[in-house]
């Protein structure tokens, strides 16, 4: 009897330790994929992080502040020139910096006035939010009033989707009297970051596309002028004293003899290039080269124009991607610029760009 007991005993204790083991590799087994997980996307008070494990790549974006991207990290490098101690101090005097949104049109206009369907619409001066006699970057690149609809990540990526609702705004209808919505997804997959927008059009006419994107760009192994850009782009547009194009073009190579590796050492840049160069999925690069660092923008086929900034006292550059060239809408209406978009009632526009950073 003794011997069955204890062995009866010992048949329990198996058991109970079976039970305990099985219970604790299921645990550990459930836990695996979250601790491995490769990406993330969290929300800090005001500000939406995305993050990729495997590259060491987050992206910092702060809706309520234009929901501007102003921290694109590689290693803990930042490519994106933000120039600010805190998120505070950014709201407190926000200022043209990492990747913002330029609309309802990008860059300068050459009146006070912009055309669509062959009507004119001449802007109120006395509402402060668009100033002449160069009307330049729209007026919603800081606004508050992006809404957050997703902010999320799986297997494949991380993501957070910001949605503007123009048509709310009754002193934005005043100076554009297109009523529409925009979303902006910021995507982070395999180390590269695409910023997707897709523009709906709620109007009874047509509206003309004529937004871009301003991302202020910087290396850190090298200095300015030792980095070579790489243009992707066949045609660059001559610009009046205005900075505004005349409707002459020229060939890049007489702005740039090798457009494929020009040197911006002694460059004051502010220039238009379209005629972009096409690969089979209808997308233009363009690239910043360091010593061992290299930026690919890569520009998807409805931006249809680039212009880069680069002030040659200033530590970055700008490539910017635009629906159109500068003052794509009045040129158009003169007759000038033959590529504007325009989206149909109830139709949308949308396209992305791509950051890929290499060599951190």
């Amino acid at each position: 009897m003794r011997t069955e007991a204890r062995l009866a005993r010992r048949r329990e204790l198996v058991a109970v330790v079976s039970q305990i083991v099985f219970t604790i590799a299921g645990a550990l087994a459930s836990a695996t994929p979250a601790l491995g997980q490769q990406y993330a996307a969290r929300r800090d008070g005001d500000i939406v992080q995305l993050q990729d494990a495997k590259t060491q790549t987050t992206v910092s974006i702060v809706p309520s502040v234009g929901n501007i991207a102003f921290e694109l990290k590689v290693k803990g490098q930042n490519v994106l020139r933000w120039p600010y101690a805190s998120i505070e101090e950014f709201k407190s005097r926000p200022a043209m910096s990492g990747i913002p949104f330029l609309g309802p049109w990008a860059n300068r206009l050459d009146e006070t006035a912009f055309y669509a369907n062959g009507k004119k619409y001449a802007f109120d001066l006395t509402l402060g939010n668009v100033r002449g006699p160069i009307p330049i970057h729209g007026f919603v690149t800081t606004t508050d009033q992006w809404r957050v609809v997703e902010a999320s990540a799986d297997a494949a990526s991380a993501w957070v989707t910001s949605r503007l609702e123009f048509s709310r705004q009754p002193i934005w209808m005043k100076q554009w009297p297109f009523a529409h919505t925009i979303e902006m997804t910021y995507r982070l997959q395999d180390g590269a970051l695409e910023v997707r927008t897709t523009i709906t059009n709620q109007s009874a006419e047509a509206m003309p596309v004529a937004i871009g994107f301003h991302p202020y760009y910087q290396l850190t192994d090298s200095r300015r002028d030792e980095w070579k850009i790489a243009v992707g782009a066949r045609t660059h547009w001559l610009l009046a004293p205005t900075k505004v194009p005349t409707g002459e073009t020229e060939p890049i190579e007489k702005l740039f003899p090798n457009p494929q590796a020009t040197l911006l050492r002694g460059l004051d840049l502010d220039d238009d290039f379209d005629d972009l160069v096409r690969d089979g999925q209808g997308r233009a690069t363009m690239s910043v080269i360091g010593k061992s660092q290299r930026l690919d923008l890569v520009l998807g086929a409805n931006y249809r124009s680039v212009v880069i900034w680069a002030p040659k006292d200033r530590d970055f550059i700008c490539v910017e991607p635009m629906a159109g060239i500068t003052d794509a809408i009045n040129l158009a209406h003169k007759g000038q610029y033959k590529e504007l978009q325009s989206i149909p009632p109830g139709g949308t526009w949308r396209e992305s760009f791509w950051v890929k950073p290499s060599g951190f």
